[in-house]
């Protein structure tokens, strides 16, 4: 069975955004308003304050950085700029009922488009 090669880059490739309190520079890419790939560079793990402050939580996980606040806050700043380019522009499908409050017990994700990047 022949490996299928990855083109997602082809027509988004990643770019670079740095962090506008400590300088880190990641590559970024948008594939949804919902989905933020990041690529972190020895450097940028270095140069991130946030990181490098994050204590271990418990678990299997527990080594796992949840996110800097600073350059989630950078990368949407570089989207609103135009810097970085969303792929797909669609907002994530959300049940209206679930979202207005109603009564339904819809599956939607209640996201409501909102920005979700995970720095």
């Amino acid at each position: 069975m022949a490996v299928r090669p990855d083109n997602r880059l082809d027509d988004g490739p990643m770019q670079p955004v740095e962090c506008s309190a400590c300088g880190a520079c990641v590559l970024v890419r948008k594939s949804s308003w919902e989905q933020t790939s990041l690529q972190w560079s020895a450097q940028a793990i270095e140069a991130c304050v946030e990181r490098r402050a994050a204590s271990p939580r418990s678990g299997p996980n527990g080594a796992a950085f949840s996110g800097c606040a600073s350059l989630r806050d950078s990368v949407t700043a570089a989207v609103n700029r135009g810097d970085v380019v969303v792929q797909i522009e669609d907002p994530l499908k959300t049940n209206p009922e679930a979202m207005a409050g109603g009564t339904g017990h819809g599956h939607g994700h209640g996201h409501g488009g909102q920005e979700h990047a995970h720095a």
